[in-house]
C-alpha cells in the first residue's frame, strides 16, 4: 500500500506542473520529473473502483495526471488566435452555464487557466475537443457540451464535486465534498475533513511584509513533527512537498505573491487510495491560489460566525445578510449588546436586527438612487482571524451589470458579507452579499458577490414598518460588526 500512496503523492505533484506554470512559470519540481523518466508512472484510473472504470461516460484518461500533462504540451502547439465565432459563442453563454462549463473543465484537467479568463476557457474547450478527437473550434457542439457536462454530472454524484474560493484565504480550491464534508476554521485557513478524518483538505494563508518563501518552505518540511518528507521542490514563486505524516500520506502545494503565501494540504489514510485517486488530479487543476475574475464562495456553517450590518434608524434598527443570522442562538451587535433578529426576506437576502437600551447609535439616511456601473469600495471589519481589532478594512472592487461586485485582487472575504459599498465620491450605494454555490451543479440566478442596493433596502424597512433616518452620518460611522452564535 504504501507504494500506491506514494504513486498518488507523485501523481499530485506531476499533475501540478502544468498548472503551476500557467500562474508561476518556474515552479518545476526537477526531482520529481527525473523520478518519472526513471520509472514511468502508472495511470492513476487502472486503481479506480470499478463501478467508476464502468461508466462509459468518464473517460478513464480525465482522471490520469499524465493526461493532463500532455494537454499542457499539446496546448502550445496549438495557434493563440482566437476566432470570431469562438468569441461571440463564449459572449452569449450565459453566467450559470459558464460556470458549469468551467467546472467540468476543471475536473477533466482541461482547464490550465485562471478562471474567468476568456482566453483560457476557449484554450480549455480546445483542449477537451482535441482530447475527444473532434474538431478543433473552441465552440462546444450541443453534443460535446451534453457528454461534458453530462461527465461532470457523475463526478458531482460520486464525489460532490466543486469548485468554489476559500473565504479564509481567497484562494480558488475543488473539493470532494461527499468526501470531506465537516469544515471548520483553522489558525491559517480553513480545513475540510471526512467524518473521522481519514481524509482531509486544508487551506492556509501566511502573510508578513517580510516573509520569506525559505521559511514557509522549510516550516512546512518540519511541522507537524510527524512529517517525513519523500519529496519537494521549491521555486522563488512557490513550493511542492510530499511524503508521510504518521500513518497518513500528505502532499502540500503553494504559491508566493507580494509577501504572501496561499496554498493547500492534502491529507489521507493509505487504505483510501483508490478513492481519493480520481480526485487528485482534478484538485491541482482547480487550484488557483490568487484566482482572477468571480468564482462562489465555499459554504461555512461555522458556529461562531463574524459579519456585518449597517445602523439604519436611531430606534436601534440594523440591516444584515440573511444568511449571516440565520440558525444563530445568540446574535451580538459588537459594541452594543444582544441583538433580536426580528425580520428576513429571502428575495433580497436581507434580515432585519434590533438592539434595544439607550445607546449613542449613528444611523445612516439611505440614498434614494445608486449609480451606475462604476469603481467601488467595499467597507467593513473583517474576521478576527485576518484583522484581531475592529478597525474598518476597505477593497477595491467594480460594479457591473446585475449588481455583480467584481473584486479588484483576489483577497480573503471572511466576515466581510453585509459590508457597505460606496461609490467614488462616498456615497452608501448598498450591502455588499456573498452567495454560496455549487459551479457544477446550480444554475446560477444571482453573482457570487453582489450589491443588495439602497432602494431595496429601503423597501425593506417599509414594508416591516422601520422609518429610516432621514439624515445620517458617515457610512463608516455606521457600520457595526455582527456576530452569530450558533450551535
Amino acid at each position: 500500500m504504501r507504494l500506491g500512496g506514494s504513486t498518488i503523492m507523485m501523481a499530485f505533484l506531476l499533475g501540478a506542473v502544468p498548472a503551476l506554470a500557467q500562474e508561476s512559470p518556474g515552479i518545476i519540481p526537477t526531482p520529481v520529473q527525473q523520478a518519472e523518466k526513471s520509472k514511468p508512472t502508472p495511470p492513476i484510473h487502472k486503481k479506480v473502483p470499478a463501478k467508476l472504470v464502468a461508466r462509459k461516460a468518464v473517460p478513464p484518461s480525465i482522471s490520469a495526471p499524465q493526461t493532463v500533462a500532455a494537454k499542457s504540451a499539446s496546448l502550445e502547439a496549438q495557434p493563440t488566435k482566437t476566432e470570431p465565432a469562438a468569441e461571440t459563442a463564449i459572449t452569449e453563454l450565459s453566467d450559470g452555464d459558464r460556470l458549469k462549463i468551467q467546472s467540468a473543465l476543471l475536473w477533466a484537467g482541461d482547464y490550465t487557466g485562471s478562471l474567468g479568463g476568456d482566453d483560457q476557457f476557449l484554450s480549455a474547450i480546445r483542449n477537451y475537443q482535441k482530447r475527444a478527437k473532434a474538431k478543433i473550434t473552441g465552440v462546444l457542439t450541443p453534443v460535446e457540451r451534453s457528454n461534458l457536462l453530462a461527465a461532470a454530472k457523475l463526478h458531482e454524484d460520486e464525489y460532490g464535486w466543486t469548485v468554489v474560493v476559500d473565504p479564509a484565504t481567497g484562494a480558488r480550491l475543488g473539493l470532494p465534498t461527499k468526501l470531506v464534508p465537516q469544515v471548520r476554521d483553522t489558525p491559517n485557513g480553513t480545513r475540510w475533513s471526512s467524518a473521522h478524518g481519514e481524509v482531509q483538505v486544508e487551506t492556509f494563508r501566511i502573510s508578513s511584509p517580510d516573509l520569506k518563501l525559505q521559511a514557509v518552505f522549510d516550516q512546512q518540511k518540519k511541522e507537524p513533527a510527524s512529517r517525513k518528507v519523500e519529496n519537494s521542490a521549491l521555486n522563488d514563486d512557490g513550493f511542492l512537498i510530499s511524503g508521510m505524516q504518521g500513518l497518513k500520506r500528505f502532499a502540500v502545494r503553494a504559491q508566493f505573491r507580494n509577501g504572501e503565501v496561499r496554498g493547500y494540504t492534502v491529507l489521507f489514510d493509505q487504505m483510501m487510495e483508490t478513492i481519493v485517486a480520481p480526485v487528485t488530479a482534478a484538485m491541482v487543476s482547480a487550484f488557483s491560489p490568487f484566482p482572477e475574475g468571480s468564482t462562489p464562495f465555499a459554504t461555512m456553517a461555522k458556529s461562531v460566525e463574524y459579519g456585518n450590518g449597517l445602523v439604519v434608524s436611531d430606534r436601534g434598527h440594523i440591516v444584515t445578510d440573511r444568511r449571516l443570522a440565520t440558525g444563530c442562538q445568540v446574535i451580538v451587535a459588537a459594541g452594543f449588546g444582544d441583538a433580536d433578529r426580528i425580520a428576513d426576506d429571502k428575495n433580497s437576502g436581507l434580515a432585519l436586527l434590533r438592539i434595544y437600551g439607550p445607546k449613542k447609535l449613528s444611523p445612516l439616511a439611505l440614498a434614494p438612487d445608486t449609480a451606475s456601473k462604476g469603481d467601488v469600495t467595499l467597507v467593513g471589519i473583517p474576521d478576527p482571524k485576518e484583522q484581531s481589532d475592529s478597525k474598518m478594512t476597505e477593497i477595491k472592487a467594480r460594479l457591473s451589470d446585475g449588481n455583480a461586485i467584481e473584486l479588484r485582487q483576489p483577497v480573503p472575504m471572511a466576515g466581510f458579507s453585509g459590508a457597505a459599498t460606496l461609490d467614488a465620491q462616498g456615497q452608501y450605494l448598498g450591502m455588499m452579499q456573498m452567495r454560496d454555490f455549487v459551479l457544477a451543479s446550480t444554475e446560477t440566478s444571482a453573482p457570487p458577490v453582489r450589491l443588495v442596493t439602497a432602494p431595496a433596502i429601503r423597501d425593506f424597512l417599509a414594508a416591516h414598518n422601520v422609518t429610516a433616518a432621514t439624515q445620517g452620518s458617515d457610512a463608516k460611522a455606521s457600520i457595526v460588526r455582527i456576530i452569530c452564535v450558533r450551535k
